[in-house]
């Protein structure tokens, strides 16, 4: 039952096959048996185990609240949760404990969803392989499936098979790692720049970002105000379509959130995809691209092509601006954002006390690490007087200027863009840290991060294996507020794909594989030629 994805468990759940307390047992016993990929910082097996023997209750009377009902989801562990500690991977919120939770979070536990645990992350969600967290870098599941150790025993040359594991990707890492790994059905990411889209990417997941102001963003911690947007992590386009159905609609807590109610979100059968426009930016294909990502990339364009699609080359000229200006307006809020954490209200606190601002120096330098605290010194040198105009204000300016190019794109007529998620597949962590932060981090996130300054929804889909036997994604970019259409279009695309299910080998031996697939047979097609 683990290996199904969320729509088929909760038609278990509610055929009687399962109870939702087995399949929060299920699940928690998975978690503790692949605790060494770091996916998890607080399992919540009471508080889960509780909420299972409510849904018990509601499904023995017929009064199922719905889809999400005794379904079993993680939260990335920068989503406020109330009663449960919320640390942002980081010694500066160690032991804090909201006394409130996400908007997001209490809308998906109103609907019955079963809590597990907060999920790892790279620290405050800066970076792009949640290596940097305080509690250990997350492993991605994919370092022990079938189909890359065996790629990897052809190629090994005097190194052990486990001398190195593989990165999730970034910031939702944890959240990702959860949902690959079988622990969970679904899980919440946030999403800055890519942070939902690249580990989807890197674990054969989906990974959606919906529209900016769709979703609420009360009670994540904010790291760019005008860019964060709650991510959904499945294993299908139609589990993140039923979550994204939950959690869409205007917050009175959140003044970015639309102010038209929104209608349940049913994703129509399409069979036929004759009548759509599909634009592939040539200024994506750039010299840092895999080969096998770009033969994916093309082989993609070729099957809505042959479907009756017509694919079609577009522009958007100021792409090559955007990673910079996304850099500036990213550490200039990031510069605002972190200065509530100085030692008085909540949080760590120094030890230091010589003077106020003694301890705000101490507190700041114990509680964040080097990559918070470079981000915000470059934010704030973009903030002062002398560089404000230079700096911030043109990257304003370029933003806009990349919200008109989607917008000149879809107004002639293209119904989404196609484009690669990620420049290559999940890489060796020893090869990811021997480049700094911002490095990784501009080169991580060259697709995914103008689709944020924009505020449009995208959804990076797995589009087949790599050589080495590892996911390749995807991503798919739609107008704003059309999330509806992105996702059906995506739908298409994933049954088109078929997208083989992960198979694990040591040290996931431990792991039953009938605990997770049953004794079904689950087919495995790769991307039509």
């Amino acid at each position: 039952m683990l290996g199904r994805t969320l729509r088929e468990a909760s038609a278990g759940l509610k055929q009687g096959h399962i109870t939702p307390t087995e399949l929060c047992q299920k699940c928690l016993s998975l978690i503790k048996k692949t605790k060494f990929l770091n996916a998890y910082i607080t399992v919540t097996e009471e508080v889960a185990l509780k909420q299972a023997e409510e849904s018990d209750k509601r499904y023995a009377k017929g009064q199922s609240l719905g889809d999400l009902d005794g379904i079993p989801i993680a939260v990335k562990d920068n989503f406020s949760t109330s009663g449960i500690e919320t640390t942002c991977a980081s010694n500066m919120l160690r032991g804090y404990v909201p006394p409130y939770s996400a908007t997001v979070v209490h809308k998906l536990l109103d609907q019955g969803a079963l809590l597990l645990g907060k999920t790892n992350l790279d620290e405050f969600a800066m970076g792009s392989g949640s290596t940097d967290s305080v509690f250990g870098p997350v492993k991605n599941p994919w370092s022990y499936s079938k189909q890359y150790r065996d790629k990897r025993k052809q190629n090994l040359q005097g190194e052990t098979e486990d001398s190195d594991w593989l990165i999730t990707g970034g910031s939702s890492g944890g959240s990702a790692a959860a949902v690959s790994a079988f622990t969970c059905f679904a899980a919440l990411g946030s999403d800055t720049g890519g942070s939902t889209r690249n580990p989807a990417a890197h674990c054969g997941l989906i990974g959606l970002k919906p529209s900016y102001g769709l979703v609420s963003r009360h009670g994540l911690i904010p790291l760019v105000n005008s860019m964060d947007v709650p991510g959904i992590l499945t294993r299908s386009v139609d589990d993140a379509a039923i979550v994204l159905g939950v959690l869409a609609g205007h917050d009175p807590k959140d003044s970015t959130t639309i102010q038209d109610p929104v209608k349940p979100l049913m994703l129509p059968s399409v069979n036929d995809v004759s009548k759509l426009c599909i634009g592939i930016p040539k200024e994506y294909l750039v010299p840092e691209l895999s080969g096998e990502v770009r033969s994916l990339w093309t082989k993609a364009a070729d099957l809505f092509e042959s479907a009756g699609a017509k694919v079609i080359e577009v522009s958007l000229p100021h792409t090559s601006y955007s990673i910079v200006c996304y850099h500036v307006l990213c550490t200039a809020e990031v510069a605002s954002n972190m200065a509530r954490f100085d030692g008085l209200e909540y949080g760590h606190r120094g030890d230091v006390d010589l003077s106020t601002e003694a301890l705000y120096a101490t507190t700041r330098r114990e509680g964040f690490n080097d990559v918070v605290r470079g981000r915000i010194l470059s934010g704030t040198f973009f903030l002062l007087k002398e560089n404000y105009e230079n700096y911030f204000i043109k990257a304003q300016k370029v933003r806009r200027l990349i919200a008109n190019d989607f917008a000149n794109v879809f107004n002639s007529g293209v119904d989404v863009l196609l484009t690669p998620t990620t420049l290559c597949e999940a890489i060796p962590s020893l090869e990811f840290i021997k480049e700094d932060n911002r490095t990784r981090s501009a080169q991580d996130d060259v697709f995914t991060q103008a689709a944020n300054m924009a505020g449009l929804p995208a959804i990076s889909v797995p589009a087949g294996l790599s050589s080495q036997g590892l996911p390749i994604g995807l991503q798919f970019i739609g107008r704003a507020f059309c999330d509806q259409q992105l996702l059906t279009i995506a739908r298409w695309f994933e049954k088109q794909v078929q997208f083989p299910i992960i198979q694990f080998q040591e040290p996931m031996v431990e792991v039953d594989c009938s605990e997770i697939f049953g004794n079904e047979k689950l087919a495995s097609v790769p991307l039509k030629q």
